[in-house]
């Protein structure tokens, strides 16, 4: 038996690509590199981007194919070509990002997301360049506070690559797993899918230039937190949770991740919400119902700046339900505790990239793994 192109070209016809519809040879996949030596055939197949769901199982499929076709003992190597450029690697990822400030808890349902959402509208209110990335995969919950579940970001090609443009509102650009999964199902992903969703969610997404990139992560300390920081150089982190000692033993677990000297991930300083409840017609009380001034003591003793104190108000949470988080209004108190927040975490951030030195990305050896 004798080698020619024409013959590798009509096996590799028969290989759908699912992307297109179409085979391989009609969706113009096959590069013009053929070379055949005998018994032994090599060409590059062309994907649209590195990061293709059906790459491995279509390079199979394409083998297979040609050794059905026309023999198993054909040798075959295929090459892999790219019409968009490669991801930057890790290390050089959002180069026009000046500030990565992680939002974390070290306990569900102590407010983050809310703290999350009010700092990043307040932050851009004072006229900075502002992203926030829902990191938390198995709950998100921005596009409903925001109120833009119905929509869907759309891609854009950018210095030869394709990425996905965020949703902007109040002057913050904003990504979500939510604009990409069905809100009313279930995420059913093992660790390492929604690691690479969050991974795209950063490095396939056109951020721009941002003054400060604010990071909604997930409760608790997980596979999603240890990908923020192998995948980004957090600048630092501002620790919430309410004044309740459950809260606070959880909230210490969430400090010590970051201050772990594999991290070393500097704490801006708490934000202790809910840190009272004053009701709309009696807007001078203040009700301690979780406890009083239990973050203020785990500053103290921890040794970081208490950020903000945030009332438990009704129109906070009906605010964030709406869609129009606190922030947009600053003539409220709320509005104005959140306005405050910012002007607190520009000065603290501020001072940490003065006296220390940029955070480095966590790297984990394969025993580590």
């Amino acid at each position: 038996m004798t080698l020619y192109p024409k013959l590798i070209l009509d096996a590799l016809a028969t290989v759908t690509y699912p992307g297109t519809k179409k085979n391989l040879v009609e969706s113009g996949m096959v590069a013009d590199n053929m070379h055949i030596d005998g018994m032994k055939v090599e060409f590059s197949l062309i994907f649209p981007r590195e990061t293709d769901p059906f790459l491995k199982s279509t390079v199979k499929a394409a083998e297979a194919a040609i050794h059905y076709h026309i023999g198993k003992e054909v040798e075959v190597t295929i090459g892999l070509e790219y019409t968009s450029k490669p991801r930057p690697e890790v290390g050089k990822l959002l180069p026009q990002v000046k500030n990565v400030i992680a939002v974390s808890s070290g306990k569900g349902g102590v407010g983050k997301s809310t703290v999350s959402a009010n700092l990043a509208i307040s932050l851009a209110r004072l006229g900075y360049k502002v992203g926030l990335l829902d990191a938390d995969i198995f709950g998100p919950s921005m596009p409903k506070m925001f109120h833009v579940e119905e929509e869907r970001p759309y891609a854009v090609e950018k210095d030869g690559r394709s990425l996905i443009e965020p949703i902007e509102k109040y002057g913050v650009k904003l990504l979500s797993i939510g604009f990409f999964v069905n809100p009313d199902t279930a995420t059913l992903w093992r660790g390492g899918m929604a690691s690479n969703a969050l991974k795209q969610l950063i490095a396939d997404a056109d951020w721009g230039e941002l003054d400060y990139f604010i990071l909604d992560t997930p409760p608790g300390t997980s596979d999603i937190h240890l990908t923020l920081l192998q995948t980004l150089a957090i600048t630092g982190a501002v620790i919430v949770s309410t004044p309740q000692k459950v809260a606070l033993a959880d909230a210490r677990k969430g400090i010590d991740m970051y201050r772990n000297e594999k991290v070393n991930v500097p704490i801006l300083g708490l934000v202790e919400n809910m840190a009272w409840f004053t009701p709309a017609e009696l807007p001078e009380n203040k009700y301690y119902i979780f406890g009083k001034e239990g973050c203020k003591r785990l500053a103290e003793e921890m040794g970081t700046p208490l950020l903000a104190q945030i009332p438990l108000v009704q129109s906070i949470c009906e605010s964030g339900d709406a869609g129009e988080p606190a922030a947009c209004d600053i003539e409220t108190a709320t509005g104005q505790a959140f306005i405050n927040l910012a002007q607190a975490v520009i000065t603290v951030t501020n001072r940490r990239n003065k006296e220390q030195a940029p955070t480095k990305i966590v790297k984990v050896s394969k025993s580590q793994k």
